[in-house]
């Protein structure tokens, strides 16, 4: 079937969900007019007690036959529901198969890159985007790294070698499901030695990890002074939660472009804080949170305090966060540059809801705009790039790079 058939523009999947009623929501009130918007689910029930004046599709996640159906009648499919490795692989294959492009909310590596071996080839074969990520993860990253080797070409500066996100400002609400995630890959890798070297390399969601250039050890637990990166930046630098799952992100976003960004291009992402103390606490309780995920007692305690899937922060919280992640690199020709991704609204929800939400309009709608390539299994950047940039300055986010 052409898209030019299909039924629905955009299908929300999930959409009952904390985070599936936010960007339904949103693209209930920001998609053109004319856009043909659907509700999917498991419960026919909840989705029309969301009351919003949509077609409903009702699917279960682990009923392939019905996931195929639904996807055959969209052109593209949001999906927020998670843990991602464990519900969300006969969508993305579905999608995969019906030609349907697909964006989702996943931070999990494993998930990913079971996706890129199951169907990326098909996703080329039948043009397919399927595109994973696309909200707070790993968009500010892909992005940003992806304006700021755009101004660095545009200015003939040469090529990116060392690149560090700082998150320089960051207010938001714990999500249930993220943490959720999290205590599934750990299981997971506790029963797999293979697995837990996937999660470690940097270069697990690479196409091609022969490919890809011998840089050393590139870890994400670190703590630097804040001056190491760029003297602009005060304070001390901590690990970031989630730098283990973005960097790989960014480095497919690469290897995808023909290491476009460089064969010595090195990334990192971190976290600014006032004080080494500060710095220390953050590495220890990541730390301390993996370990309490994996032992059994700990488990338990950590469960009755950590939000519940499906939870998330109060309406205040969310009109309240922010969030500033600021991008810094030397070129190949001795260059300095600094990208700047900054948004209002809770990172994980308010913002995340924007992002994912414009990622399937981008995809819906923006077809002239989007890059060239065949299909596949992408990142924000290879998939939307541009489009995409236009449309999240167009909601109110700052996007900028500039050489300092």
């Amino acid at each position: 079937m052409s898209e030019s058939e299909r039924e629905f523009d955009v299908i929300v999947y999930g959409a009952s969900g904390f985070v599936g009623v936010l960007v339904a929501r949103y693209l209930a009130e920001h998609a053109p007019a004319g856009a043909r918007l659907a509700l999917g689910g498991r419960s026919r029930a909840k989705l029309e007690g969301l009351g919003l004046d949509q077609p409903i599709v009702v699917a279960d996640a682990n009923d392939a036959e019905a996931l195929t159906t639904m996807a055959g009648r969209a052109k593209v499919v949001i999906t927020t529901v998670g843990p991602y490795a464990k519900y969300g692989k006969p969508l993305a294959r579905a999608c995969a198969e019906t030609g349907t492009h697909y964006v989702d909310l996943t931070g999990e590596v494993l998930f990913a890159r079971d996706s890129i071996d199951e169907n990326h080839e098909t996703a080329r074969r039948t043009g397919a985007r399927i595109v994973h990520s696309c909200g707070f993860d790993s968009i500010p990253s892909d992005i940003g790294v992806h304006v700021l080797h755009e101004q660095i070409s545009r200015d003939g500066a040469g090529e990116l070698t060392d690149t560090t996100l700082v998150v320089t400002s960051m207010r938001g609400g714990v999500s249930g499901g993220t943490i959720d995630s999290m205590r599934h890959q750990v299981d997971v890798m506790k029963k797999d030695t293979r697995l837990r070297k996937v999660g470690a390399s940097p270069y697990s969601l690479s196409p091609d990890r022969q490919a890809e250039p011998d840089l050393g050890r590139q870890p994400d637990m670190l703590t630097l002074p804040g001056s190491d990166v760029d003297t602009s930046v005060r304070g001390h630098l901590a690990p970031f939660v989630m730098a283990s799952y973005n960097t790989r992100v960014v480095r497919r976003s690469n290897a995808l472009r023909g290491w476009a960004y460089g064969r010595t291009f090195r990334y990192r992402e971190v976290l600014r804080v006032k004080s080494k103390v500060a710095a220390t606490v953050v590495k220890t309780g990541m730390n301390a949170l993996v370990i309490g995920f994996a032992v059994p007692p700990l488990r338990f305690v950590l469960d009755r305090f950590l939000p519940a899937p499906g939870a998330g922060p109060s309406e205040d919280t969310q009109r309240n966060g922010h969030f500033t992640m600021d991008l810094f690199t030397t070129t190949t020709s001795g260059a300095r540059y600094r990208a700047r991704v900054k948004a209002k609204g809770d990172p994980g929800y308010a913002a995340t809801a924007v992002m994912l939400g414009e990622s399937a309009l981008a995809l819906a709608f923006d077809d002239e705009a989007l890059p060239e390539v065949e299909g596949g299994v992408l990142t924000p950047a290879t998939a939307i790039g541009d489009a995409l940039v236009k449309r999240l300055r167009d909601a109110g986010f700052e996007i900028t790079a500039q050489r300092l």
